[in-house]
């Protein structure tokens, strides 16, 4: 029940038993008439500090222990003893903090719940990505041991592998160091200005064998120098992810890796695409998250640690410039990410 409507109740109570006594007063005692007069207001006065001190105690007293409780998280306590002191606050202006209170603590709980999900999640990614060349190498070297050994072209084969898988694991160990770095702000940009154009360029012949093994032309018109403000090797190291994971995706012989670049003022965003099997609208919104594959065997059987994404999107936010992704399913992919000119 509502505060005011308590107060109601009791002031009605309160003038029912005046005008009774009122009554009674002028009915049979109209010789005493004062004395009456002064016990109904004693017994009214009563009556209030009675209820006054029952509210109180019982209500109004345990409300500010709830009040003081939550409000214990949310200002300080010269703020909180002043609030107190001064009797600040009605029950519905208590209420109403309640009310608010319980809808944040209802906001945390979920966003725990999600963040415990994603945890859990993160932990079995990793140790899936750790596990598959840990159990390669064991089988390789335990393969030697039992007798593989002695033939040389077995053993040859065999370490081959081995190296193979440990190159993976060695790969996987440092993105997760840089990523993790990436995200607790450990790493200082080496921010300068270069030439956007000849990186790229760069790029592109370094990863040109790998294209033309798969039968895949990359793309870049451009000519012009382009100097933007970055860190280089940041940028290199986006501008490689991003063009590795196109040359990937992008099935079939014939098919072009495009980069482009586009002015916007004080920016420059940066178009890598490709004409591969896209990705489904609902995987868009998770494809920077770490280890999340939309094609988990065909990404696997293709290489690389599943971080690439996710050290992309927290380069670039380094940079505090943006990211995004457009993707149609057997269409192509689509990244772009801006930077800031020179």
């Amino acid at each position: 029940m509502k505060t005011r409507h308590l107060v109601i109740l009791l002031t009605f109570f309160i003038t029912i038993l005046f005008l009774l006594g009122l009554w009674i007063i002028n009915s049979y005692c109209s010789g005493r008439a004062l004395f009456f007069i002064a016990v109904i207001v004693a017994f009214v006065v009563l009556v209030y500090v009675i209820i006054r001190y029952w509210l109180r105690k019982e209500i109004y007293d345990k409300v500010k222990i709830i009040y003081n409780n939550i409000y214990n998280y949310k200002i300080s306590k010269q703020d909180l003893k002043q609030k107190i002191k001064h009797s600040m606050m009605s029950m519905n202006e208590v209420s109403g903090e309640v009310e608010q209170w319980i809808k944040e603590q209802n906001s945390q709980f979920d966003k725990m719940v999600a963040l415990e999900q994603y945890r859990k999640e993160y932990i079995g990614n990793v140790a899936h990505e750790l596990k598959t060349p840990i159990f390669n190498i064991q089988g390789y070297v335990s393969t030697l041991l039992d007798g593989a050994m002695e033939e040389e072209e077995l053993r040859k084969k065999y370490l081959l592998r081995a190296d193979k898988s440990i190159d993976r694991l060695i790969a996987i160990v440092n993105d997760l160091d840089t990523i993790t770095q990436l995200e607790l702000n450990e790493v200082a940009l080496n921010i300068s200005s270069f030439d956007l154009t000849s990186l790229i360029a760069e790029v592109l012949e370094s990863l040109e064998l790998r294209a033309e093994d798969l039968g895949i032309k990359c793309v870049f018109d451009n000519q012009e120098q382009i100097f933007v403000s970055a860190d280089r090797e940041r940028i290199r190291q986006v501008i490689v992810n991003l063009v590795e994971n196109a040359i990937k995706y992008s099935s079939g012989k014939g098919k072009e890796v495009r980069i482009k670049v586009f002015d916007m003022d004080n920016q420059y965003l940066v178009e890598v695409a490709d004409d591969g099997i896209g990705i489904s609208e609902k995987d868009i919104p998770r494809v920077f998250e770490r280890f999340y594959r939309t094609d988990k065997a065909r990404s696997r059987q293709l290489g690389g640690t599943g971080l690439g994404l996710a050290i992309v999107k927290h380069i670039i936010e380094a940079h505090n410039q943006t990211i995004n992704v457009r993707s149609s399913v057997g269409e192509g992919t689509t990244f772009g990410f801006t930077l800031k000119k020179s």
